[in-house]
């Protein structure tokens, strides 16, 4: 690879850099390129790219940006996934992928700015999605109110029960012969 080529990659790899809201680095060894593929693939599906880079050009790119923050990790095989999305999403993929696949391991991320560390990373990943989260905080919110509507309609049918016996008494007391 000449000069040129490499301020090239460099370029477009700044220019993909600039704009994310997550990226996860990890170790490749061991991982033959089918399962690459197959990681690349899942990736893709949620418009998540991956690449395998130097970490003298990863480096490179990476100035100027947040991504400086993870120059200690680019050591060894590294490869490099890239959302522009919901950071979740990225977490979830690749834990998934290393339960089949262990020889995959995640190194470090960077979400919106902050370094995310192994273990902040796996607990990213085990929370659930956005839409199951929205349906939890409207499960929250509807029930106290569900709650409160059934005990207002049970004081009300108690009222309605106590008026209808006054009045079913009164008509007794009132019938002709009594």
């Amino acid at each position: 690879m000449n000069r040129r080529e490499k301020e090239q990659i460099v370029s477009d790899l700044h220019k993909k850099i600039e704009q994310f809201k997550a990226i996860v680095l990890t170790n490749y060894r061991g991982l033959n390129v089918e399962q690459i593929n197959l990681l690349r693939q899942r990736l893709r599906d949620e418009k998540i790219s991956y690449h395998v880079v130097k970490n003298t050009l990863m480096k490179l790119a990476s100035k100027g940006t947040d991504l400086e923050k993870l120059n200690d990790y680019f050591e060894g095989p590294t490869a490099i996934a890239i959302s522009y999305g919901n950071p979740i999403v990225l977490s979830k993929i690749l834990y998934d992928f290393t339960k089949t696949q262990p020889s995959l391991e995640i190194k470090v991320g960077l979400i919106e700015g902050k370094v995310m560390p192994l273990e902040e990373l796996k607990a990213l990943a085990s929370m659930p999605s956005r839409e199951v989260l929205f349906a939890q905080i409207l499960g929250g919110i509807q029930t106290p109110g569900g709650q409160l509507g059934g005990a207002l309609v049970n004081a009300i049918q108690q009222v309605f029960g106590v008026i209808q016996a006054r009045v079913d008494q009164l008509a007794k007391s009132e019938a002709p012969g009594t």
